[in-house]
């Protein structure tokens, strides 16, 4: 979401030579050329006549030069020009001391070239972001450039570029500039000018010279605007803290509702413990629209991070944490369509451990779904330990496997409404499965892999069987499964094609598969509390999920090897249950959980694939339902990547009606959208453009599309984009409508970022 670039590095490097107390001796260092030397005091030489000194890297010239001895005082007038290797600097006069190699040039211009960063292997030192057409030629220019240090100037009434054109395309003019090099550079009322039109005025800009690619200092900011927000003006701040850690702190200013604060914070210590922290705190005040009302004053606040650590003895933590405290402000503050839409909250950690065939997981967590503002679900765990023993032989080298999983959990589940608890079924579990498995692999072209379980389940509340209502009675459940997974037999051909240009081989394979499942009898289901998969186990079931898969592969050449890949897969598969209750807990099938009524059927699924290409692959998936012979669902994607410089992505989905079939047959309850997203550059990353919309069929409403452009010149850079938003068909969506803009420059050496809200994210600058 940033970037932090080099600074400007070395306006002025000057080396002087030392001066005897005689004249003849002041520039005895030297080769001098000059037409004239004149003694023109005791103390006091002049040079002139096309006047040329050098000493080592350095050359002075200039029409005149005076020397004064006793005051180690050197004055070069009329066409002075300074160079030393690839820096040079011109002025019209230049006053300096030949001892402390300090001085004053007066209406000078020059370029300087900054040294190349220092890549340095360290482990766990962040990666360095690159900038766009990031120069090392640094133009300069000032009615004074004084030398006031040994790598420290001052520059009076002037500027500088990273443009070395003979007309910069940008300057940065400021009334005075302190370069302090390979540390800071720090400007006063600065004005940044394009193409010579003033474009953006900020009272000071603080930012890096240093030569490492990291560097502590001011990013340039980000303009947008908003019909909810008004003007806005985003501005960063980028702290290397060391080779391994580093913080963005950021200003948000919004001319309608107020400003927001927020920073990031990252670190990579290598081995794997690597982390990031993002907050953010929004101070709005009281605002009305014409359109939709009154927003109330409000503060709200966002953390989003995550974090990895290695610890000793096998075990790995982990910790998340996507937590706002507003809805409402999350969803008209970002501008990303997936947080925009986003309505879930969550935070959590967990800890693993693994020792050759055990493992252990301890997990916290905690997700809440609002349904409203007001309205919402909790889940989680508080917390949940799971073991298990990964499968070994049972008797030495026989084919008989034995593993064994547990586990403990306190699981939270709550209903709550204007922040009280309308229901709470939380409860602890404690679960234990031991299981036997046999796999058949005596030929490859028929396999059999069976699988003997006991699950024992412990809940300390259940439901009452008559009312359905929560009580504190405890109740334990058993149930035993045979489980066998039957592929084959398969059939199988293949077509040399050697003078095929796609590929030299092909093969189809046909693949039959089919999943037994036998389920003890369970007479207290309905006394368990459903919370996830483990409870959702209806017993005296026997359930076959059968199906058969069609694979085409395609041997290519890649470079000087040829390698066998699957193009293309096509599947079609469905579920008999004996107990037609089970066909509503079948998580394959996407329409399955209580959408539609009990069946010894499920619906036909057909899921298609293909990948000709590593640029190209699509993928659909439809579900049918037998009895009304019709679709249920519909659902496509694919992507294009040509070159790498045109990258396209298509969505679509749609749930159909179905007349008698609840959860079908309601209008209201159906979905059509289409979703688009296309990117586009050219070869060298100058000029490139994004767009991406969701479309709403069925209500045929635009509900968001986004347009974002850059170019990026030799030594600068800009980026835009323009967003829309319309949820008005959205009850749950506070802000039914929303028209954004945003505008970034990119300036060779300097960094950049992208806003909190998602603005401009990957639009490269």
């Amino acid at each position: 979401m940033w970037s932090s670039g080099r600074g400007v590095a070395g306006v002025v490097i000057v080396v002087l030579g030392t001066a005897p107390a005689a004249a003849q001796q002041v520039l005895a260092d030297y080769t001098v050329v000059a037409a004239r030397q004149e003694r023109v005091g005791e103390n006091h030489w002049l040079l002139s006549g096309g006047v040329e000194i050098e000493q080592r890297d350095l050359k002075v010239y200039a029409d005149e030069m005076e020397a004064f001895t006793d005051q180690n005082r050197v004055i070069a007038t009329g066409n002075v020009v300074m160079t030393q290797g690839k820096n040079r600097i011109a002025a019209d006069r230049a006053d300096f001391n030949s001892q402390t190699r300090l001085g004053t040039f007066y209406h000078a211009s020059g370029i300087a070239t900054m040294q190349p960063p220092r890549q340095l292997p360290v482990p766990g030192a962040m990666a360095v972001p690159q900038l766009a057409g990031q120069q090392t030629d640094v133009y300069f220019f000032g009615d004074e450039v004084e030398k006031v240090g040994p790598k420290k100037y001052r520059i009076r009434n002037g500027g500088f570029s990273t443009c070395v054109q003979p007309t910069p395309r940008w300057d940065l003019s400021a009334d005075t500039i302190v370069l302090n090099i390979d540390h800071y550079t720090l400007l006063r009322q600065v004005v940044l000018n394009v193409k010579g039109v003033p474009l953006l005025y900020l009272p000071f800009i603080y930012y890096p010279t240093k030569e490492e690619g990291r560097a502590t200092g001011f990013l340039i900011p980000t303009y947008g605007s908003s019909t909810i927000r008004g003007q806005s003006l985003h501005n960063a701040f980028f702290w290397a803290i060391n080779r391994s850690a580093d913080l963005t702190m950021m200003h948000d200013w919004f001319s309608r509702t107020g400003q927001g604060l927020g920073g990031e914070y990252r670190y990579n210590r290598g081995g794997g413990s690597d982390g990031t922290m993002r907050t953010y705190l929004l101070d709005q005040r009281e605002t009305s629209y014409e359109t939709f009302g009154r927003l109330p004053a409000s503060r709200s606040y966002e953390i989003r991070g995550s974090g990895n650590q290695l610890l000793p003895g096998n075990f790995r933590a982990r910790a998340r944490v996507d937590y706002f405290s507003s809805i409402a402000t999350n969803q008209t503050f970002n501008t990303d369509i997936y947080d925009a839409s986003r309505n879930q909250r969550s935070f959590g950690g967990n800890v693993v451990g693994v020792w050759k065939t055990l493992s252990l997981n301890g997990t916290f967590d905690r997700n809440e779904w609002f349904n409203t503002t007001s309205s919402s679900g909790v889940t989680g765990n508080s917390p949940r330990i799971a073991f298990s023993r990964y499968d070994r032989p049972l008797f030495g080298s026989a084919p008989l496997y034995f593993s064994m999983a547990g586990e403990f959990a306190h699981l939270d589940r709550q209903t709550r409404s204007e922040g009280l608890v309308i229901d709470d079924r939380s409860l602890a579990r404690f679960d234990l499965t031991p299981q036997v498995r046999y796999p058949f692999k005596r030929w490859q072209w028929f396999t059999v892999n069976s699988t003997l379980a006991w699950r024992d389940t412990y809940y300390s509340r259940s439901l009452d069987a008559s009312t359905g209502a929560v009580t504190e009675d405890n109740v334990n459940r058993g149930v035993g499964t045979v489980t066998a997974n039957v592929s084959g037999p398969i059939l199988t051909r293949v077509w040399n094609t050697p003078d095929n240009a796609y590929a030299e081989r092909f093969k189809h394979s046909i693949e039959p598969f089919a999943h037994l499942q036998r389920t003890s009898s369970i007479d207290n289901f309905s006394r368990i509390v459903q919370v996830d998969g483990v409870d959702t186990i209806v017993g005296g079931t026997t359930s076959v999920a059968y199906g058969v898969n069609n694979r085409i592969y395609a041997k290519r050449r890649m470079g000087a090897i040829s390698q066998a890949q699957e193009i293309v897969s096509v599947e079609i598969a469905q579920s008999y249950y004996s107990n037609p209750l089970a066909s509503r807990y079948d998580s394959r099938y996407n329409t399955g959980f209580g959408t539609a009524p009990p069946g010894n059927f499920s619906p036909i699924a057909l899921s298609v694939r293909a990948v000709p290409t590593t640029n190209l692959n699509a993928s659909l998936r439809i579900e049918f339902d037998s009895r009304a012979k019709e679709m249920r669902t519909l659902s496509a994607n694919g992507t294009h990547n040509w070159a790498n410089r045109v990258q396209t992505s298509v969505g679509w989905s749609h749930k159909f009606f179905v007349k008698d079939l609840p959860g079908f047959d309601n209008p209201d309850l159906l979905d059509h959208y289409l979703n688009v997203s296309t990117n586009a550059r050219t070869r060298d990353n100058r000029f490139g453009g994004m767009y991406a919309f969701n479309f709403d069929v069925l209500r045929s409403t635009l509900l968001q599309q986004r347009v974002s452009a850059f170019y990026n010149a030799q030594c600068c850079g800009i980026a835009m984009e323009y967003q829309q938003y319309n949820y008005a068909g959205f009850g749950s969506f506070i802000i039914p409508a929303d028209h954004r803009f945003f505008l970034s420059f990119t300036l060779a050496g300097l960094g950049n970022f992208s806003p909190f809200n998602g603005a401009l994210g990957g639009v490269p600058r």
